[in-house]
């Protein structure tokens, strides 16, 4: 079993574990309204990022896979987070029991493929790692960049559900 998180390396970034010394960056990033837009749409509190944070380390111990920390290589900035987890959501019950996908890099950041990058980075070490298999990942449907992110990725939209925050499309790969 896996127990931390491997460094992955591509051509602008490095993806590393997270480690508490990632909180403060971790909290602003998670706070920031223009993160959280389609997210939830709340930003988070200092006790929910430090929550998040935790599960973020937590689920390398406990599922062999999980979150890392995007940071630029050029400048080592902690600019985002990207990975696999399982959030027990309990939602539709072809997303359950997959490892669900999720991205998030901050504003002055996005818009440049980094989300792709990382991502795309993150499902071949997994797939290196377990072999091919079906992961999920949920995006608010109106938000389109994430859209984009999740085809280029070769996720395809199989069901329509809602949250709290409003409805979401749930995608997979195959």
């Amino acid at each position: 079993m896996i127990t931390s998180a491997p460094v992955l390396q591509t051509p602008n970034l490095t993806l590393r574990g997270h480690t508490v010394e990632d909180f403060d960056r971790l909290a602003a990033m998670w706070s920031d309204p223009l993160v959280v837009k389609h997210i939830g749409a709340r930003a988070s509190t200092p006790q929910e990022a430090w929550f998040r944070l935790l599960r973020y380390i937590g689920h390398w111990p406990a599922l062999g896979y999980g979150y890392w920390a995007v940071c630029d290589k050029q400048t080592g900035l902690y600019i985002g987070d990207v990975g696999l987890a399982d959030h027990k959501r309990g939602m539709h019950p072809d997303f359950e029991a997959t490892p669900e996908a999720g991205w998030v890099i901050i504003p002055p950041m996005a818009g440049r493929g980094l989300a792709t990058e990382a991502m795309q980075a993150t499902l071949d070490w997994y797939e290196a790692t377990y072999g091919r298999a079906r992961t999920v990942c949920m995006i608010e449907s109106v938000h389109a960049p994430s859209i984009r992110v999740a085809e280029k990725l070769g996720y395809k939209r199989f069901a329509e559900t809602s949250m709290a925050a409003g409805p979401v499309s749930l995608f997979q790969r195959l």
